[in-house]
C-alpha cells in the first residue's frame, strides 16, 4: 500500500507539477468566476461559447498528453491516436443519441433518426446497453483500450518498430475512417452522430452544463497528467525510457519490453478516449473526420510544438496550435494550413525541444546565475 501511495503522490512533489496544476485549476477558477459573475456587457464577461471553445482546447490537450506518454517515453510515434480519441467520442455520441428518445424528428423511442430514416427495424446489438451512462462510460475506456490492446499486442510481438509502426497505426486510422463513412455500419455515415439534447439529465444547451463540462474537462486533465507523471517517475517509466533509447540492450538485461510498450500504449489509448468522450457533448457532433490520418498527425504538431517528453509542453503545445487555428480560420480560411507548416518548420528548426525545452533552458541559465551570484559573494 505504502508503494502505491509513493506512486501516486510522487507526482504532486515535483516542483512542474505543482506548477501546472495550480495554472490550470487558476484558469478554470477565473473562467467560472468571470462568465458567472461578469455581466454580459463587460469587457471581463467570458461567453457561454467561449466556454465551450476553451473546453474544447482541454480535450485536446488531454489528446496530447496521451500521444506524449507514447511519442515522448516509449520512442512510439503514433499516427493513429486519432483513431481512440473517435472511438472514445463515439462511444459518448452513441449514449447522447439513445437519450434523446422519441423527441427526435421521426419520434421513435428506440432509434436514433438516422436509423428510422435509413429504414432500419431494429436497433443494432452493438447499440444495447448505451441508453445506461454507466455502461457508456464503460465502453468510453473499453473500447480504445481493448483496440489498443490488440493491436499493440500483434505489432509489439512481432517487433514493429520506427517508421513501420508508425505507418501501421495511420494505416489503422485511415481503415477505420472509411468503415465509419459506410451508413450500413450504423454509426450515421458520413454524418456522424449529432442533435444531442442532454447528458445525465442535464440540458446540454445550457449554459450551465456548458460551464460544467468545461471544469470537468480540467480536472480530467489534471487526473490524466498525474496518471501520466506518475507512470513516468516509477520505475516503469525509467524502463519505458530505456526502451526509447536502447531497445535491444533492455531486451538483453531481462525486461519484457514488449509488455512495457503494450502496458503504456494502452493507458495511452484510454486516456484518448476519455479525451474523445469529453469533447463530443461540447462540440455537439462526432463524425469519421475524427478518424482522419491528417488529425493524427496534427495531433503530433502540436506535441513537437509544445516539447516531446515533458506533458506540459504538450499541453502548451496543444492549445496554441488550437488557438492559433481559430484565429487563423478566421482571418485567412485557405491559407491557415500553410501557417501550421511554418510554424512548424521554424519550431523545428530553431527550437528542436520545443517550447517547454526553451522554458527549461531559461530556467537553467537563471539557476546557474543565481548559483554564480552566490559563491561569488560567499
Amino acid at each position: 500500500m505504502a508503494s502505491s501511495q509513493t506512486w501516486l503522490l510522487r507526482p504532486l512533489q515535483e516542483r512542474s507539477t505543482q506548477i501546472f496544476l495550480g495554472v490550470l485549476f487558476s484558469a478554470l477558477i477565473v473562467v467560472t468566476f468571470l462568465h458567472l459573475f461578469m455581466p454580459q456587457d463587460s469587457a471581463l464577461h467570458v461567453s457561454a461559447y467561449t466556454v465551450t471553445l476553451l473546453g474544447k482546447y482541454l480535450c485536446y490537450a488531454l489528446l496530447a498528453v496521451a500521444v506524449d506518454l507514447v511519442w515522448g517515453y516509449l520512442g512510439i510515434l503514433s499516427l493513429g491516436h486519432g483513431a481512440f480519441f473517435a472511438l472514445g467520442g463515439y462511444a459518448m455520441g452513441m449514449y447522447l443519441m439513445r437519450q434523446i428518445g422519441d423527441r427526435g424528428v421521426y419520434g421513435d423511442p428506440v432509434l436514433p433518426d438516422f436509423m428510422v430514416f435509413l429504414n432500419w427495424d431494429t436497433l443494432p446489438w452493438y447499440w444495447q446497453g448505451f441508453d445506461m451512462a454507466w455502461f457508456a462510460f464503460i465502453m468510453v475506456l473499453l473500447a480504445p483500450g481493448l483496440l489498443a490492446l490488440v493491436f499493440g499486442f500483434l505489432a509489439f510481438r512481432s517487433r514493429v518498430t520506427g517508421v513501420y509502426l508508425s505507418i501501421i497505426t495511420q494505416a489503422l486510422t485511415f481503415a477505420l475512417m472509411l468503415a465509419f463513412f459506410r451508413n450500413e455500419m450504423g454509426f450515421g455515415g458520413n454524418n456522424g452522430l449529432t442533435d444531442f439534447r442532454e447528458i445525465l439529465g442535464f440540458n446540454l444547451r445550457s449554459d450551465a452544463t456548458r460551464l460544467g463540462l468545461f471544469i470537468a474537462t480540467g480536472i480530467a486533465l489534471a487526473i490524466g497528467y498525474l496518471i501520466c507523471r506518475g507512470i513516468v517517475t516509477s520505475k516503469l517509466g525509467r524502463v519505458s525510457v530505456a526502451c526509447r533509447d536502447a531497445e535491444a540492450r533492455t531486451r538483453f538485461l531481462g525486461y519484457r519490453v514488449e509488455r512495457v510498450q503494450l502496458f503504456v500504449f494502452v493507458v495511452s489509448a484510454m486516456l484518448a478516449g476519455v479525451a474523445g468522450a469529453l469533447y463530443v457533448p461540447q462540440v455537439g457532433i462526432i463524425n469519421p473526420s475524427e478518424f482522419s490520418p491528417l488529425f493524427s498527425i496534427e495531433i503530433v504538431v502540436w506535441v513537437a510544438l509544445g516539447g516531446r517528453a515533458t506533458l506540459y509542453g504538450a499541453v502548451i503545445g496543444a492549445i496554441l496550435v488550437n488557438y492559433a487555428k481559430t484565429v487563423f480560420t478566421g482571418v485567412m480560411p485557405d491559407a491557415w494550413l500553410f501557417a501550421l507548416g511554418a510554424l512548424f518548420v521554424l519550431v523545428t528548426v530553431f527550437l528542436p525541444k520545443g517550447i517547454a525545452g526553451l522554458l527549461q533552458k531559461r530556467r537553467k541559465a537563471k539557476d546557474e546565475d543565481t548559483t554564480t551570484g552566490q559563491e561569488a559573494t560567499a
